[in-house]
């Protein structure tokens, strides 16, 4: 565990498009972040007062840059996503762009999985100060208190996406709402689809709690996508106790560890599910941990070591200069 954050001491700022109610993974996990400084009493609203000033992926990165010329002084942390190309081909101008901006920007960098560092890192030279912070679910909202009692006559399954895009996953839960032994399971999706189903119950996007209440009346969760960086939808089911399986991709295995099964296609996907039905317990014994207070301070206590750094560089510099005005003064005393 982290060690506790020290209030009132360093100032943090997140820069970020925040929306209220139901919205993507970024957005959930960076709100909680901010609600959770802010408890903490190390949040600025305004950055010009904050000492720490994170930024996300791609977005406003017009405003990252100008706050940098304004505050070159301040410490920029670079929440890194993707790569985007490996699930929008023709977009790789997002995966150079979030690379440049980092060079000219960040002091220093978070990937959120070893996957998602390992993939960007192929494409471009990203160097200097880095780590790899999973995401994190508030545990207030997520956590495994009024849990439906497991029934294994008739099992729930359940899957989320706020995205519609088909490389969520669509094809497997259109095989699902197919080939799934509907007298065995139940099935509920929530959330955004670009498909409709015959048998599959689908809800709207709702609230966190209310998604939490839903997740904890189910029993396994489904992560059918493509590619993560790392999903806040698996993170937010395993949080509520759901043992899952997930598409063998991507940060799934790192994130997902013993905490359910992996499958390869629509082909072994059905047997995954049976697998964790019958060993229903063992599976969510072993659910990793993703509270956001233990992420907060893996944040933080990150944070902390980019300024040092950045206090050392600086100090570095200022010394160097004086060297070189000694050296310039030396060889015009010697002119003399």
């Amino acid at each position: 565990m982290q060690k506790d954050i020290q209030k009132s001491f360093m100032k943090t700022h997140i820069l970020f498009h925040f929306r209220k109610g139901a919205g993507g993974g970024g957005n959930q996990f960076l709100s909680s972040l901010r609600d959770y400084f802010l408890k903490e009493g190390v949040y600025a609203e305004n950055p010009k007062d904050a000492d720490v000033i994170l930024f996300n992926s791609h977005h406003l990165l017009e405003k990252a840059f100008f706050l940098k010329k304004k505050h070159p002084n301040k410490v920029f942390v670079h929440r890194i996503d993707g790569p985007i190309s490996t699930y929008r081909k023709k977009e790789k101008f997002w995966d150079k762009a979030i690379f440049e901006i980092n060079d000219l920007i960040a002091d220093a960098a978070v990937f959120q999985s070893e996957w998602s560092q390992e993939e960007n890192k192929k494409l471009f030279p990203f160097s200097g100060l880095e780590t790899v912070i999973h995401n994190g679910a508030d545990e207030a909202v997520f956590n495994r208190k009024a849990k439906s009692v497991f029934n294994r006559k008739k099992v729930k399954l359940v899957s989320t996406s706020w995205s519609s895009s088909f490389l969520k996953g669509f094809d497997i839960l259109q095989f699902l709402d197919k080939s799934l032994d509907f007298s065995k399971y139940a099935m509920t999706f929530v959330g955004n689809s670009p498909v409709g189903f015959k048998r599959i119950k689908s809800l709207k996007p709702v609230s966190s709690r209310e998604l939490a209440s839903i997740l904890k009346s189910h029993d396994i969760f489904i992560a059918p996508s493509k590619t993560e960086s790392c999903s806040n939808a698996l993170i937010e089911a395993l949080s509520c106790g759901l043992p899952s399986v997930a598409f063998n991709s991507s940060s799934y295995p790192e994130v997902l560890k013993e905490g359910g099964e992996l499958f390869f296609s629509k082909e072994d996907i059905l047997g995954k599910i049976e697998k964790v039905k019958n060993n229903y317990f063992f599976y969510q014994s072993r659910i990793p941990d993703f509270s956001l207070t233990n992420k907060a301070k893996e944040y933080y206590g990150f944070f902390e070591k980019a300024i040092a750094i950045k206090r050392i560089n600086l100090s570095a510099s200022l010394k160097f200069a004086l060297i070189k005005l000694m050296i310039l003064k030396g060889k015009i005393i010697n002119k003399l």
